[in-house]
């Protein structure tokens, strides 16, 4: 007995799910971009400023900490 491959069972579940709840919502990217200055926001960017990013030659990034390279531990 042959069994069918795990993405054709995906496929025939999601096929069937359609049925139920109709295609995937479809937009556009050429809408403008909304930024939200919010207290969330400000925090993520507050956590972000903690590091820099270094990147590799070959394209490859990994990031430092910037206490690191002022000498703090």
């Amino acid at each position: 007995m042959k069994r069918r491959p795990l993405s054709a069972s995906f496929m025939k579940a999601t096929g069937t799910l359609r049925m139920f709840f109709g295609p995937a919502q479809q937009g556009s990217t050429a809408g403008p971009v909304v930024y939200v200055d919010d207290e969330a926001q400000r925090m993520r960017q507050e956590q972000l400023e903690q590091w820099t990013v270094i990147r590799n030659a070959d394209g490859s990034t990994y990031l430092t900490s910037k206490k690191d390279e002022q000498g703090e531990h």
